[in-house]
């Protein structure tokens, strides 16, 4: 197994945890509110890591066509639970396959953009992504504040 299919499996399995701590929630209103001490409710923090994933991975790496609108992923509010629920779902079709298909090459090469204020390589950059994805996933941590990038 390579590291890019090793990635791509954890990101798989991750964003199917955090599919299923969204279907947790008792009702929808509980998605969007934020909790004493934590700036972004889950919803919000879901809609990020959705943004995240669609532009450094899907459209920087595997070139498909996405525009970004990270104020809206902060600044929206009042999706269903089964709406988010679908969005993770389409990123867990899409997200690992890009990363699968990344060459060792591909890998070891600089990121495109500079993100985390000092180039990383492609595989560093998707270890960091995975860090945001493993820590919304986790069930005591799902309103977690606000994770930069």
């Amino acid at each position: 197994m390579s590291t890019a299919s090793d990635l791509a499996f954890l990101f798989s399995r991750d964003l199917t945890r955090l599919g299923r701590q969204i279907d947790a929630f008792p009702d929808d209103e509980t998605l969007w509110k934020t909790l004493p001490g934590v700036l972004n409710p889950a919803g919000n923090l879901a809609l990020h890591i959705e943004g995240n994933l669609l532009e450094f991975v899907r459209r920087q790496l595997g070139k498909l066509p996405y525009k970004r609108n990270r104020e809206l992923e902060f600044s929206l509010k009042g999706m269903s639970r089964h709406e988010i629920g679908t969005r993770i779902a389409e990123l867990r079709q899409s997200i690992p396959a890009v990363i699968h298909d990344l060459s060792v090459e591909q890998m070891e090469m600089q990121y495109p953009e500079v993100v985390l204020e000092v180039a990383t390589t492609t595989g560093q950059f998707l270890i960091h992504l995975y860090g945001q994805l493993k820590l919304a996933s986790r069930p005591d941590r799902l309103s977690a504040p606000h994770l930069d990038c």
